[in-house]
């Protein structure tokens, strides 16, 4: 019989501001990915992406992505995972500007999950090249559990939509 009190989740991880000079935006990606570890199974990890910016930053960001095994509901995951934003000085200053380090639940095993401080799917990921590609590394077949859509369908889809554009 399965564990039903252990959760799959994919993680998007994201930096453009560095804390020092050793403490760049990917190896704020590796420290983020080191604390999550420490309360998370690690299942897969993706390289790490430098992708352009969305919105008003100029920076460029690092972007990984994660699947995790743990035994925390959505709620306590959140709530874990805001926490190694703030031990690793994320300042929420404005939406979209540069930020130290930045870690989204895109998916979870529970399928949807909507609450007010909490939506799964997270809401823009499937739009998202900086999302998708590295998530593409580590869930390919992981499927929306809206549209039924694989990431590998939904990553395709993207980039076919991007050539025509």
């Amino acid at each position: 019989m399965a564990d039903v009190s252990s959760h799959n989740y994919a993680l998007a991880l994201g930096s453009n501001r560095p804390l020092s000079a050793s403490l760049t935006p990917a190896r704020l990606l590796q420290a983020a990915t080191a604390l999550i570890g420490e309360q998370a199974r690690i299942l897969r990890l993706s390289p790490t992406f430098s992708t352009p910016p969305l919105g008003p930053s100029t920076r460029r960001f690092a972007n990984g992505a994660l699947l995790v095994q743990s035994a925390l509901p959505p709620p306590a995951m959140l709530a874990f995972l805001q926490s190694i934003e703030n031990q690793l000085g994320r300042r929420r200053y404005r939406r979209w500007g540069a930020r130290s380090v930045d870690i989204d639940i895109i998916l979870w095993s529970g399928g949807p999950w909507a609450s007010r401080t909490l939506t799964i799917p997270h809401p823009a990921w499937h739009a998202r090249d900086f999302v998708l590609t590295p998530l593409l590394c580590v869930a390919p077949d992981w499927r929306d559990p809206k549209s039924g859509h694989s990431v590998r369908h939904l990553h395709a889809r993207l980039k076919k939509a991007a050539r025509q554009g």
